[in-house]
């Protein structure tokens, strides 16, 4: 189970940067079809938010490759 968890962190990890990166080149495909500031502002806030999830995955993805999730708390109360 270990080895399954170090393996999906190397896919956290580069899924964080694809997913930004296919957002972003959806973005600007629908705000090229239609360029109103209702399209840019509605993209500009999909894009602010995703950011630092994104992020997130790619962090989740080196602890889990490091190893820091190999064991986990029993209980609640050990953390």
């Amino acid at each position: 189970m270990n080895q399954l968890k170090r393996w999906l962190g190397i896919v956290w990890i580069i899924l964080g940067p694809v997913t930004i990166y296919y957002l972003i080149k959806t973005a600007a495909e629908e705000i090229n079809k239609k360029p109103v500031l209702d399209t840019k502002i509605q993209w500009a806030v999909f894009i602010i938010i995703f950011i630092p999830i994104a992020i997130g995955m790619v962090i989740f993805g080196y602890y889990a490759l490091k190893g820091e999730y190999d064991r986990l708390p029993e209980n609640s109360k050990e953390i």
